[in-house]
């Protein structure tokens, strides 16, 4: 059964996805405040990586858009910017860090790991400029 569209819930759904994506980039640049010797890197990137999934959740749920739970950053990336054609200036390109994956834990170089976080730092900017989140 679809449930009708009902814009107070699809409003307070995406806010509860943006405070999640804002806290996670927080605690993102947080970590990366800390001495280079000392930061765990692989939780930049797992922060990154679920601040971009949210803001990107959170701008499809605001137009009433539904993804699969299990949609990756590109698939939502890719719905989002047919929504709105400005998402072409986010570039995602330098996304690898796949923070999500145990196996990539030792892989995540500085270069990555602070591309993640630049990339969900630029969506955050993107996001105010275009008026969505304040």
């Amino acid at each position: 059964m679809v449930e009708p569209y009902n814009p107070i819930v699809v409003k307070d759904q995406a806010s509860i996805l943006f405070e999640k994506a804002l806290e996670k980039l927080r605690e993102a640049n947080n970590e990366l405040c800390r001495p280079e010797e000392d930061v765990v890197r692989s939780l930049v990137c797992s922060n990154a990586h679920a601040a971009i999934e949210n803001y990107l959740k959170g701008f499809l749920a605001l137009h009433g858009t539904r993804m699969p739970e299990d949609a990756g950053i590109d698939a939502l990336y890719q719905r989002c910017l047919v929504l709105n054609p400005h998402f072409e200036e986010i570039h995602l390109s330098g996304f690898d860090c796949n923070a999500h994956k145990e196996e990539s834990r030792f892989r995540n170089e500085p270069s990555s790991f602070s591309r993640c976080f630049d990339i969900a730092d630029s969506l955050d900017t993107f996001l105010r400029r275009e008026h969505v989140i304040a």
